[in-house]
């Protein structure tokens, strides 16, 4: 399978999202000992990746501000490939409160936060646990890897969601002519 020459791919964090786990399976897919960066947000990872063509950005179907992130970018991206593979298992969970009044929750899944409960919106589903577990929010819409890794009781589980993965390629300034090219990229 070709690489494109990537080798580090950055994406969502902190530890326990889809998207890092997403990153992990495209270099094993490919064999590749590669590297993965976690960042607050995909927009602040992009801000961090070099433009050597050893680069990428790991993003999701859903992830609200694809559109934005990829034709805002559209000099310096080049979405290479995707794949389709499950997520964790999505769960809603808490600390206590069997029916949380208030829910951290990503932008993406908000639509599993409970009829009546308040969603807070943070940048991640592993973020989302973590604020659940600090006492922010009684309950966190997250995957039940992060939902135990931070002492959280499962309250409902929704199972893995079928997801569309993309790699998104940074591209390099070609200074000899000022000219994008896409390095080691298809063109």
């Amino acid at each position: 399978m070709n690489s494109h020459g990537i080798r580090y791919l950055h994406t969502l964090g902190p530890h326990g999202t889809n998207l890092e786990s997403a990153a992990h399976e495209w270099l094993h897919r490919r064999g590749i000992d590669g590297e993965v960066e976690l960042h607050a947000s995909l927009e602040t990872a992009l801000e961090a990746v070099p433009d050597d063509g050893e680069h990428a950005l790991v993003a999701c179907a859903v992830y609200p501000a694809l559109h934005t992130l990829t034709f805002g970018n559209l000099h310096r991206l080049h979405m290479v490939d995707s794949f389709v593979m499950p997520t964790h298992n999505m769960v809603l969970a808490g600390a206590g409160a069997a029916a949380p009044r208030t829910v951290s929750t990503h932008p993406a899944p908000v639509g599993l936060v409970p009829e009546g409960a308040e969603a807070r919106l943070v940048l991640s589903n592993s973020q989302a646990a973590i604020d659940c577990a600090a006492g922010l929010t009684e309950g966190c819409v997250t995957t039940v890897v992060a939902a135990e890794r931070h002492g959280l009781r499962v309250l409902r589980d929704f199972g893995p969601v079928p997801m569309v993965f993309t790699i998104h390629q940074v591209r390099a300034l070609n200074v000899a002519d000022d000219r994008l090219e896409s390095v080691g990229a298809l063109r």
